[in-house]
């Protein structure tokens, strides 16, 4: 049965002459780009199988070959039909001594476009015959990585534990036709972890074909914005409001950090927008050592003033000889 024709180049939008590398920068552009948890618009989970397709061929130098065999006769949309027994070649045709080289798929289930199935089937297998015979083998290939997206409040950033998420990921149901489905995994987040560091979940990316293992999941991690703390390298800044007294004659000041409330001293004469440093209250490295919590100084003055306090302010005007301009 013919079957629609899929241009992977064009899906990746690359050129048939792109590199590996190339090829893999693009795909990851993309993934991220229509990534169904990413991108909730309509045709984007339809989009990404797509191109998770596109890629699951052309990165494979043994796949692209077989695939580009045919990719120069056909236009994209047009039907398709891989001529009989195309599966067979024989590198005796060349006049080549030494085992014969078949390459096959076998279906994993409703994951990829007719096309694909009709070309290809699904999960790649080499079967590899001596000279004078010999038993066929499966090749034992790793399963891909897959990376996602983890966002975490600052104060989980800097104590690290133990922390439960359910990913949703898109499958062959029974029938199979498409099908969502949800996993929990325990995440062990260390303390101190930084925005894009990655977690590894060994084992809990894409199958391998044959005996090869599993590939893993990498969790990238984004620290949400705070609304107190600001984030620079191991370092916190904070800003804290003071009263024109405390700024001129000095005081002392208790400042919550993100483990615990300490005294703040402010010097006499404390100027609007100076530092003052909190030795090792900021966040933790992976050698047990913690930033510095730098403390911002903003001075405020009353909106509304009571009577009192207008004449003591206007009492101070007279006799202050202080001229900041």
């Amino acid at each position: 049965m013919a079957v629609q024709y899929k241009d992977y180049y064009e899906i990746l939008g690359i050129s048939r002459d792109a590199s590996k590398d190339e090829i893999q920068r693009t795909y990851r552009k993309l993934a991220r780009k229509f990534h169904p948890d990413l991108n909730k618009e309509a045709g984007s989970e339809e989009k990404f199988k797509e191109i998770n397709e596109a890629y699951e061929v052309l990165k494979d130098p043994a796949k692209r070959g077989k695939y580009d065999q045919f990719g120069s006769n056909w236009q994209q949309g047009d039907n398709f039909q891989p001529p009989p027994g195309w599966q067979h070649r024989s590198n005796s045709s060349q006049g080549q001594q030494g085992p014969e080289e078949t390459f096959f798929w076998s279906s994993d289930g409703g994951e990829y476009s007719d096309f694909f199935e009709a070309l290809f089937g699904g999960r790649f297998h080499e079967n590899v015959q001596g000279a004078q015979g010999g038993r066929p083998f499966s090749i034992n290939r790793r399963g891909s990585d897959h990376e996602a997206v983890l966002r975490i409040p600052l104060e989980e950033a800097f104590g690290g534990g133990t922390k439960t998420i359910t990913m949703q990921s898109t499958g062959p149901g029974m029938d199979g036709s498409p099908s969502s489905r949800e996993k929990r995994y325990d995440v062990k987040i260390p303390p101190g972890i930084m925005s894009g560091q990655k977690i590894r979940l060994s084992g809990q990316g894409g199958k391998g074909s044959g005996s090869g293992g599993s590939g893993d999941l990498y969790l990238k991690v984004e620290i949400e914005p705070h609304p107190r703390f600001r984030l620079e390298g191991h370092d916190l800044y904070t800003e804290l409001a003071i009263t024109p007294w405390e700024a001129a004659l000095g005081a002392q000041i208790d400042v919550q950090t993100l483990d615990e409330t300490v005294t703040l001293k402010v010097p006499a004469g404390t100027q609007s927008g100076q530092k003052l440093r909190l030795r090792a209250k900021g966040m933790p490295n992976p050698k047990g050592r913690r930033g510095d919590l730098y403390v911002v100084m903003k001075i405020k003055v009353p909106k509304k003033l009571s009577k009192k306090e207008r004449q003591l302010f206007e009492e101070l005007s007279k006799v202050s000889s202080f001229n900041p301009r």
